[in-house]
Order: structure tokens, then sequence, then C-alpha cells
């Protein structure tokens, strides 16, 4: 029998879909050979724009409300957010199916951090003994890092100062993405010398904010040339309030400073990418390439000033819904770009479909492994997509619904938005209210609570209380 094909999985935090686009400014020369490899998906898309819901529907396949992390886990109570563990992870797939597995950098899955119990054989997670003992070890001596270039977030008054963007002196391997990928790259080592298949699972918490990057890789960017998305100047008039609100913190923000958060993002990218660059170079001189199947992916992206506002939670924005997919290894086309609607929870069952193990059947995910067989003839039946957000701090519901180029934002706190991305997409002008769409309208609310009566979302299918009836059209219509 064939050694089944390893794995490499690339993840990212917060990481713009359309920096992997080759037209953008952002360099990624690695990446972009990884793509000549395998398929770059351009619509790719989180089930949730914040980590911990995200990277749990990543492993369990299951959307937030069925396996219950619903918000990041670090700023509620231990009794909330939880995990519910009955669900499986596809790397236990793998552990039974005879894989070493190892998982390095950022969890944020759930609380334990004993990744053992998920499947992971070697714990690598941030915080760590492994990851800790690394750190020592490089960082003696270590000088303190200093910027030459920064931006904090000063506003509104009375709020702690916190930075959002700079350029250090350390070097990058004295920060995080270095670290997680050193401590990756000494197990691959081992791993790719040994007969079993492996799966080595990497997580940089970069280039999440704050934008940090060093200084050789910020130098390859002209700061004055970097061009301004036109939705940074939307003054969302037609957009809910609370957005508005929300961009309130950058209001003292110049065009300078878009510049230079851009600069920073966009360089931080480029530090990623050298990085993992390595990783795949370790495995192609190990001769193990042909047959390991490599991921980058990102949890959610990032506004990075787009419509006035940093960061994610509020808005069902592309710059942070869209995220960065692209798929390579055995059985996979090379060099082709598609326009499948594929969410990040439909690696899941992707993934076990490409290496023969068995599935995890749920209803929330789908494999698309056939569009990365032949992605000409199979993207064209994965065109719908749902996310959900239940809010972060602040109680607010949003349902995201996606079929082709239309995409319905449902706001339970305001009034909703209505995208043609094709048309629109920067998503300038929101169309809730134009007569000639209402019929679009209500075909993409009907698949909305189609996914909500399937999958069991109990709180919004059973939303029929007067006061409640917030969505353009009911359950009901489901019965047409």
């Amino acid at each position: 029998m064939d050694k089944q094909p390893n794995i490499l999985f690339l993840m990212t935090d917060q990481m713009q879909g359309q920096v992997l686009r080759l037209d953008h400014v952002c360099q990624t020369p690695n990446f972009d050979k990884l793509a000549q490899r395998g398929v770059r998906f351009d619509r790719a898309y989180t089930p949730n724009a914040v980590c911990s819901p995200a990277r749990a529907s990543l492993m369990t396949g299951l959307l937030p409300h069925n396996h219950g992390v619903l918000e990041v886990t670090h700023v509620v109570d231990d009794d909330q957010c939880v995990l519910r563990t009955e669900h499986p992870h596809w790397a236990q797939r793998l552990e039974t199916d005879g894989y070493k597995t190892m998982y390095f950098g950022k969890w944020h899955v759930e609380r334990s951090n004993d990744l053992t119990q998920f499947g992971w054989q070697v714990n690598g997670v941030t915080g760590g003994d492994l990851f800790k003992g690394l750190r020592d070890e490089v960082l003696v001596g270590a000088k303190e890092a200093s910027f030459s270039v920064r931006k904090d977030n000063e506003l509104p008054e009375g709020y702690q100062k916190s930075i959002l963007y700079g350029v250090t002196d350390q070097p990058i391997e004295e920060r995080g993405v270095g670290l997680t990928t050193e401590l990756a790259y000494r197990h691959l080592q081992d791993a790719v010398q040994e007969d079993d298949p492996w799966c080595c699972f990497v997580s940089v918490l970069e280039p999440h904010d704050p934008f940090i990057c060093g200084e050789e890789a910020y130098s390859k960017y002209d700061v004055d040339a970097i061009e301004l998305c036109p939705n940074v100047f939307d003054d969302l008039s037609s957009k809910p309030n609370i957005y508005r609100k929300s961009g309130l913190a950058w209001a003292d923000f110049t065009d300078r400073h878009k510049k230079e958060a851009a600069a920073c993002y966009y360089a931080s990218v480029t530090e990623i990418d050298e990085q993992y660059g390595r990783l795949i170079d370790l495995v192609e001189k190990a001769g193990q390439l042909d047959n390991t199947i490599i991921v980058l992916t990102s949890d959610h992206g990032e506004l990075l000033g787009s419509h006035g506002l940093y960061c994610k939670n509020y808005s069902g924005f592309e710059e942070v819904y869209h995220i960065p997919m692209v798929v390579a290894g055995p059985g996979i086309t090379d060099d082709k770009v598609s326009d499948a609607r594929v969410g990040l929870h439909d690696l899941c069952p992707t993934l076990l479909d490409l290496v023969g193990s068995n599935e995890i059947d749920v209803v929330d995910s789908a494999s698309f492994a056939p569009v990365l067989r032949n992605p000409e003839s199979e993207s064209a039946n994965f065109q719908k997509g749902f996310a959900e957000y239940h809010g972060g701090r602040y109680r607010v519901t949003q349902r995201v619904v996606y079929d082709g180029a239309w995409k319905l934002v449902m706001n339970g706190f305001d009034f909703d938005e209505l995208y043609n991305l094709d048309d629109d997409p920067y998503e300038m002008t929101n169309l809730i209210d134009v007569a000639e769409h209402r019929p679009r309208l209500r075909e993409l609310t009907k698949y909305m609570w189609q996914v909500i009566r399937d999958t069991g979302d109990r709180s919004l299918w059973n939303s029929q209380y007067p006061v409640l009836r917030v969505a353009p059209f009911g359950p009901e219509i489901l019965t047409d």
C-alpha cells in the first residue's frame, strides 16, 4: 500500500485574502510559488471572523452554534464559549490512521491547551513547554526592542493606549513568527526522515494587530506609493450605525498613518512568507514535496482601514470574511484559480477526503476535494456560503450569506446590507432598499433560514416572537 500523503498546514492570523492576488502590492514569492503548484481560491471565506470560533470550526467542520465556541475564549467566564468535546476533530482521524501529528504556535480553540486530547501528539502550542524552552534558548542575551515607526491607538479618551503598528529592530528569530516556525522546523526535520505519514500544523499570530514588522521587510515597501482602497474613505452613511461608532477609535488617523499601517501589515505578511518558505523548502529537499498536501489559509481577515475601520468584529465586510486559501499536493490540479465559495470549516472534510480517512459527517460543512481535482468543472457547484457572528464583548448577531456574486449581511442589531460583489467589490453601495433586488433578497434570506434549520441553530430558528422578527423575511418562506 502506498504511503498516505503528508500534510503541511500553514496558518496565519487575521490575513486578508486579497493579499495573495497577483496584482496586489504585498510581496509573497513563496506563496505565489505554492499557488502555481495548486489551486488558489479567490472566494474562500471564514465561517466566523473571530479567532476562536473560526479555529474551532476548522478543527470540527461545525459552525460555531454547534461546537459552542461563540467568541474568543479568554474574554469570558470559564463556563462560557466552551468547546463541545463530543465532536471529533480531523487530527484524531489522522492519529487513528497512523499519522505523526504535530502542532506549533497559536491554538486558541479552547482553554486547556492540552492538544493531545484532540489528536495532536506533539504539542508545540504557544505558551507550552516546548515553545517556552525554545524561547528561553533564543532570547538569552536579547536586547530590548525599539521602534523606528510607531502609531498607537489613543482614542476615545479613557481607554488604554495600545500600539496598532510599528517597525522594530528586534530580529525575526526573536519574535513569535520566527520562534513558531523554528520550533516546527526542528520537529519537521525528524518527521521527514521517518516512515510514517505526518501532519505538521504551523500557526503564527501574525499579521494580527498590532502590525509589527522588521526594518528589512518594511524597506521593501514604498509607503508614499501605497494606494489606499476607495472604501477607506467610505462615510458609512448607508451602513449600520455601530460601524460608524466603532470607527471613532481611528478618527485621528491621517492618510500617512493609513499608508504606514498598510506597509507594516504587508511587511509582516512578507516575513511570514519567508518563514513558511523555509518549511516548504525543507519538505522539498527531503524529497517529499510530491507526496505532501500543503494548505495555506487564515482564520479570518483584517479591515486594515477599509470603511474607516481596523481589526475585525464589527462589520460583515469582505476584508474580514474573505480569507486566503491555497491547497497543493498529490492529486490536486496545479496553477489554477477557482471562484468556488469554500469555507474554512470545509477544510475539515476536505483533508479527510484527500487522505482517504473516515469522514466527519456533519451537515455544516462539505468536502471540496472535487474542486481541487477539477476546478474548471466543479467550481460552479460551490457558489453558496454561510457565516455567523455572535458578538464579542458586546452582544450582537449577524449572519452572512453568499450566492455567487450576491451577499446578504443580516444584522440583528440594525438594518441589513445587500451587495453585488462583482459590481461593487469594495461594498460601497448598500442595495438593501432597492426594490428591484427584493426577489434576490428573498432568495438569500431563504437560504439563510435553510442553513439555520438544517444545522440546528435553535436560537435563531425559534425567533418567531413578535419583537424578534427582524430578518427581511421569516423562516416560513421555506414552505413555499
